[in-house]
């Protein structure tokens, strides 16, 4: 097989099977599931938390996906305008009562005058 015939779940993780050939203790993903149905998102997901847990591996997870976000960050960071706006456990960010990480977590638009305002 060819890798231009490979679907985008399996070319993700033939990439990912090479970062691992080379044993690294950080592994940063930059929007780990990009352009995949949600099955294979899951499969991601999954495949990076055992990669953590089996292979004591650090993992920088860059994604706007707040499922992904909550499955495999144990910490989370939340920028904002190229500011840190939150730092937390999942759990903090679901329960947040600050209005833009929760919009960010719920997916709502918030209001132009609460933006100015912060």
């Amino acid at each position: 097989m060819r890798p231009s015939e490979l679907s985008g779940g399996m070319r993700k993780r033939v990439g990912l099977a090479r970062t691992l050939a080379l044993e690294p203790e950080v592994i940063l993903y930059d929007e780990p599931n990009t352009g995949l149905d949600p099955v294979n998102a899951a499969r991601i997901d999954q495949l990076i938390r055992i990669i953590q847990k089996t292979l004591d591996v650090t993992s920088v997870v860059v994604t706007h996906d707040m499922r992904t976000a909550f499955t495999v960050g144990d910490r989370l960071v939340m920028l904002d305008r190229g500011r840190v706006r939150r730092v937390g456990t999942p759990s903090d960010f679901r329960s947040t009562t600050d209005e833009i990480v929760r919009a960010f977590v719920d997916g709502r638009v918030t209001q132009p005058e609460q933006r100015a305002q912060r």
